[in-house]
């Protein structure tokens, strides 16, 4: 029983931390406001992630495309992650770095958005693609874990979970997804 109540305290002082930043909070409402101005321009947001982070990719494409909280009209956002006949393709033929970069080469525009997600702040795949959205003019975004790792480089704006614990930074990944549904749903409330 007290292994469980550390975890579980662990995950909450984890979150606790961040709405005590201000400052990562402000980004959080910059990052919701950067997503709704590209949103309304017509523009879409591409998301990935590997493993965990993949599943958020999937999990914030779902909130967007369908709703989240507020009936609205669906919203353009694509998860990276689904389609694995494009990525055992691009696997295969080019080496798993550049899953992600070469469908942001296909799919993605100027004023597009990217999210990648990553505990480590270091997949390879990932750091390739904000590279190539950068080569293309698509804004982006990281929802990073521990230190950053070498994607903070790499993001036009980004918020790191200090937390050495994959599995917390997770549970706060999917709590900054939420919150910035609830900015975009906001938003777009009423526009069915």
């Amino acid at each position: 029983m007290n292994n469980i109540k550390k975890s579980i305290l662990a995950s909450i002082e984890t979150k606790i931390k961040l709405i005590s930043d201000e400052v990562f909070l402000a980004e959080l409402e910059r990052i919701g406001s950067r997503i709704i101005t590209a949103l309304k321009l017509g523009r879409k947001v591409l998301i990935a992630g590997n493993g965990g982070s993949a599943a958020d990719a999937q999990h914030f494409a779902a909130e967007l495309a369908g709703k989240f909280i507020h009936k609205r009209k669906g919203l353009p956002a694509i998860a990276l992650t689904t389609n694995s006949s494009v990525i055992t393709a691009i696997g295969n033929d080019f080496g798993y770095e550049h899953v992600f970069s070469r469908q942001i080469e296909g799919l993605g525009q100027q004023g597009d958005i990217f999210v990648g997600i990553s505990t480590s702040g270091n997949s390879q795949n990932l750091i390739r693609a904000m590279q190539s959205a950068k080569n293309i003019g698509i804004s982006t975004v990281g929802l990073l874990g521990k230190d950053g790792g070498f994607m903070k480089n790499y993001c036009d704006l980004r918020l790191i979970v200090p937390s050495p614990n994959t599995q917390h930074i997770q549970e706060a990944h999917i709590t900054i997804i939420h919150e910035l549904c609830s900015l975009i749903d906001e938003a777009f409330k009423n526009h069915a």
